[in-house]
């Protein structure tokens, strides 16, 4: 339960403790803070029993941690033998080679040589990823378009 506390952290809450307790009281707030975690401790098992014991027997393997998303979607991407299969099949550097190549092909004008890149359709018209040329001095408006 409190296995990131260390020592310095540890003295420091001891420290505290007697600050603010005393010496005389400090060993009675430290049994009656000890008690109140046992109590909770024992109120949550038995609301977990309840639980199951309501949910019936078909929950019997049931945990509560499993109500985290991330240990449930960690638990369904392990155990689901659909999911197993479809991460089996899919080959992402195999998909990213393919549109690598398709790009390359189709800046060179070669036809494309796999099934992904002749589903892509020809480019045609201006590249909107290259600059475009400085217009003419004459041309050129008063103020800049793309402040206003």
């Amino acid at each position: 339960m409190f296995n990131d506390i260390g020592a310095l952290e540890l003295v420091t809450i001891v420290v505290l403790g007697i600050l603010v307790f005393g010496p005389d009281k400090l060993p009675k707030v430290i049994q009656d803070v000890t008690g109140f975690i046992r109590k909770v401790r024992a109120f949550s098992d038995s609301a977990k029993h309840d639980i199951r014991s309501e949910l019936g027997p078909e929950f019997k393997d049931f945990e509560f941690e499993d109500l985290n998303p991330k240990t449930f979607i960690r638990k369904q991407l392990t155990e689901n033998e659909d999911l197993k299969e479809i991460r089996t099949s899919f080959d992402l550097r195999k998909e990213l080679n393919d549109v690598s190549d398709a790009v390359k092909s189709s800046e060179a004008g070669a036809a494309p040589t796999s099934a992904a890149a002749a589903a892509t359709p020809a480019v045609t018209g201006p590249d909107l990823l290259k600059k475009p040329a400085a217009p003419a001095p004459e041309e050129r408006s008063r103020f800049d378009a793309d402040a206003t």
